[in-house]
């Protein structure tokens, strides 16, 4: 049996999670594949793989063995590249996930500079609040908020989102400014809700180094961070977004900050692959770029000035505001921030 072969065929079953699946993306007849797991399973005597009619899934000794083979493979892989033609240039389609707000107001306005640099690499761009699953959805790799949960992806930390409590000044006109962490028992919020779930996010701010989760009551849940911005700048109650979302709405007015003194946790942002995937030229190149790229900002570091640039154009009403923004890797509840 070749073992290099076996190897192959059994990381691409777990990550079609389909044996017709593999079998397409290597060219071979099922029946070959389900053979070719057999014998492997039979030279070292474990059972990799459960199987029912519907599904697959990793035995505890298949996943040690996919791990093993996942590193042999991407090493093999990598030497033989680093043979090939050095002046090889990262090209072909790469398929992202990133949440709306970075995309549009950070990544999209800073776009042409990859293109320039990497002309032959065509971006498929997705954008929205939920976590996408990186193996269903062939998607190369993704830029998430929050502690990263998935063990199967390799992340690197990109910076770090400041949150901030605020609200229109008509809203504070009728309910009053919270001072304290108590008084927002008498205060209404936008609320965010869990796309899985249902649930709405508590909110949370750091005192004496602890977190401390408050419940807020409001009329008003969405699940989209615009339309969550969209509901505070309608006076609907206090939201708590990502500052970079809202700085051009605090430096016009229409958004107040409140409790400035009660910091809220920080969400750390990475770009993440899948770890069983060779990191190819084209993702090793925006990987590379997005982390140079955001670590120019700032802001991304909970500050609002700096020496660094990196300019986006936001829409307030009619108005169009230009911000300067300086740097600083889901769990579900960094939704919000997203």
């Amino acid at each position: 049996m070749d073992r290099f072969q076996a190897m192959q065929v059994f990381t691409r079953v777990v990550d079609a999670n389909s044996f017709t699946g593999a079998a397409d993306l290597l060219g071979l007849p099922r029946a070959t594949v389900t053979t070719i797991i057999q014998n492997l399973e039979a030279l070292l005597r474990v059972r990799l793989l459960n199987r029912t009619t519907r599904r697959i899934s990793l035995t505890p000794d298949g996943a040690a063995y996919y791990e093993h083979c996942a590193r042999i493979l991407g090493e093999i892989e990598e030497t033989e590249s680093s043979f090939r033609d050095v002046a090889h240039r990262p090209k072909g389609r790469l398929r992202i996930d990133v949440p709306a707000p970075i995309g549009r107001l950070i990544l999209i306005p800073r776009l042409c500079e990859f293109h320039a640099r990497y002309p032959e690499v065509e971006l498929h761009i997705g954008m929205g609040d939920r976590a996408v699953d990186l193996v269903r959805e062939a998607v190369d790799c993704v830029i998430r908020v929050g502690e990263l949960q998935d063990s199967t992806l390799v992340a690197r930390r990109i910076g770090t989102l400041k949150m901030i409590t605020c609200a229109t000044p008509g809203y504070l006109e009728r309910y009053g400014v919270p001072t304290s962490i108590d008084d927002l028992a008498q205060h209404v919020a936008v609320q965010y809700f869990s796309s899985r779930t249902g649930r709405n996010f508590d909110w949370d701010f750091v005192v004496d180094g602890q977190t401390k989760p408050v419940t807020m009551r409001g009329n008003i849940s969405v699940n989209d961070s615009e339309a969550y911005v969209a509901c505070g700048l309608q006076g609907f109650g206090l939201i708590q977004p990502a500052r970079f979302m809202v700085l051009p709405h605090l430096e016009s007015g229409a958004l107040v900050e409140v409790l400035p003194q009660l910091s809220s946790a920080p969400m750390p942002m990475s770009v993440a692959y899948m770890q069983n995937r060779h990191l190819s030229p084209k993702v090793r190149a925006f990987v590379d770029w997005v982390s140079e790229l955001f670590g120019a900002c700032p802001l991304l570091g909970g500050v609002d000035h700096g020496s660094g640039e990196c300019s986006f154009t936001a829409r307030s009403g009619s108005n169009t505001i230009r911000t300067e923004v300086e740097r600083q890797n889901i769990e579900e509840q960094a939704a919000i921030d997203q």
